[in-house]
């Protein structure tokens, strides 16, 4: 005599044996995380290379307080700054980038940076341009608030309230005679 299952029970035998579609399933679970990763990925590669194009952009533009020819020519922080962003065009927004020279005397020693950050994590725009004379130490410091894409994805490398990260380039070096 053959056994009598339920309708309901023999579908529910047929499903847990169909193997269809468990890749799909599997890939729904695990894609989130997998592209969350990826892209907090590119953005911290995307922050590297940012950062490496501001520091030798700040080197070559310091080359020209160092050589004095800066001095020679009378240039004010604009003109400054704008040497610094005809280097960055590609990656930077010129109105963004914040220039700091700052002249410490003769003696290494006497060099004291000061974060730009406050407490509240907020942007401080105290930007000093004094780029000295012969045998001066100098420090130039160039500052960009990048902007973040990834953060609302549980990743967040911002140190600033305003959800961006600030991209800091320092040189520091002692003025030809």
């Amino acid at each position: 005599m053959p056994s009598m299952i339920s309708p309901a029970l023999a579908l529910a035998r047929r499903f847990r044996r169909n193997r269809r579609g468990s890749a799909a399933v599997e890939f729904a679970l695990v894609a989130p995380m997998f592209f969350a990763m990826l892209f907090a990925i590119i953005e911290v590669g995307l922050i590297f290379f940012a950062g490496q194009v501001l520091e030798t952009a700040v080197q070559d533009s310091s080359r020209l307080i160092l050589t004095r020819q800066a001095q020679d020519s009378s240039m004010k922080q604009a003109d400054f700054k704008n040497e610094v962003c005809n280097r960055v065009k590609a990656l930077f927004s010129c109105d963004g980038i914040y220039v700091d020279v700052e002249n410490y005397g003769s003696d290494f020693s006497s060099v004291s940076l000061v974060t730009p950050i406050d407490k509240d994590k907020n942007f401080v725009d105290n930007m000093k341009y004094d780029i000295g004379g012969p045998g001066d130490i100098i420090v130039v410091r160039v500052f960009y608030q990048w902007p973040l894409f990834v953060a609302g994805l549980g990743f967040n490398p911002s140190n600033l309230a305003n959800g961006n990260r600030l991209l800091m380039a320092t040189t520091a070096f002692r003025n030809e005679p």
